[in-house]
């Protein structure tokens, strides 16, 4: 059994433990660390876990570090486990620069362990249910949108919320970005609150994202558009539809629903909705990933994932910049 130390028992943190307390069978807790000395005692006696005294003295006692702490901190924690030799989990965004993430890329091959980043969305039962549809998408838009809530105005909206669709975009398509406009504007906190982009790929395909964290409602939708096909994905309520179309081959069907494109050409459209997993998905991130362990095999997300969802989020925040520097 894998013996694991979460760093970090802030909000995310502790969802973090409390998963991990659901998997016995997979993981021994040895504890936590968080640098408030108030918050990691609370936390100790709320869950009954050993609160470490320090990053260096977790990392030495276990076999994997679940890194939860603030962004700004994923780079100097990864290093020091990365160079104790131990396997990690690190939630997104993998860094707080996309070069940080090259060089934790180059650690964790000297190192020869394991490593996994927490987007988290890969595991929503909608995607899981909808992916198997997905075929040479050509057209993307995304919207997620979030009522303000303080925590996590430390880093712009496009890094706190985007990145996640950021993330399913690049899995899905399977083409580089070759071109990404954007625009964004800072609201309520010194970083863009509510920001828009769109990734032109090498291969046709574009993708339109809009992230808010300033919204009068919460909403995560993404809808696919590909050839016969329409796909949509409610990241929020964890359901997915798909609706096909099929070239009519017998239309003696009354109840079937035919629409004529003229010269003898019709088609067919059928509605599916694909059965969910019951699943918690940072729950099944985390089984996976200790799995990716003990069997030696590819993890889900890895830290080139992270790397390159990173990449696209600097550029989009490039050109944020850029257009906010021409209005001022």
């Amino acid at each position: 059994m894998l013996k694991i130390g979460v760093l970090g028992a802030g909000h995310l943190g502790k969802i973090h433990l409390k998963c991990l307390e659901a998997l016995p069978d997979v993981y021994e807790i040895a504890g936590f660390y968080d640098p408030d000395k108030d918050k990691a005692e609370a936390v100790s006696r709320d869950l009954g876990l050993r609160a470490f005294s320090s990053t260096e003295e977790l990392i030495e006692s276990v076999d994997v570090v679940d890194i939860v702490t603030p962004t700004l901190n994923h780079y100097d924690c990864a290093v020091k486990a990365l160079r104790s030799f131990k396997h990690i989990f690190i939630e997104k965004p993998i860094t707080e620069t996309s070069q940080q993430a090259k060089e934790l890329i180059k650690l964790s091959e000297e190192a020869g362990v394991k490593a996994q980043v927490g987007h988290v969305e890969r595991y929503n039962p909608a995607f899981i249910s909808a992916r198997d549809y997905i075929e040479n998408p050509m057209f993307i838009e995304t919207h997620r949108l979030a009522e303000f809530n303080p925590r996590g105005t430390d880093v712009p909206v496009v890094l706190d919320l985007m990145i996640h669709d950021i993330d399913i975009v690049l899995s899905v398509v399977k083409s580089n970005p070759k071109k990404i406009s954007a625009s964004g504007v800072a609201v309520v906190s010194d970083t863009p609150d509510i920001a828009n982009a769109r990734i032109e790929f090498d291969n046709g395909c574009v993708a339109n994202l809009t992230s808010s964290r300033i919204s009068l409602k919460n909403m995560r939708k993404t809808r696919i558009f590909q050839r016969d096909a329409y796909i949509t994905i409610d990241f929020l309520d964890k359901e997915s539809e798909v609706i096909r179309m099929k070239k009519v081959v017998n239309d003696d069907d009354p109840f079937a629903m035919i629409m004529d494109l003229g010269n003898g050409n019709k088609k067919q459209i059928y509605f599916e909705k694909p059965e969910n997993l019951k699943i918690n998905a940072i729950q099944e991130e985390l089984k996976t990933f200790a799995l990716s362990v003990n069997k030696n095999l590819p993890v889900n997300v890895t830290l080139e994932d992270g790397y390159r969802a990173l990449e696209v989020a600097e550029d989009i925040l490039e050109k944020i910049n850029l257009n906010l520097n021409v209005i001022a």
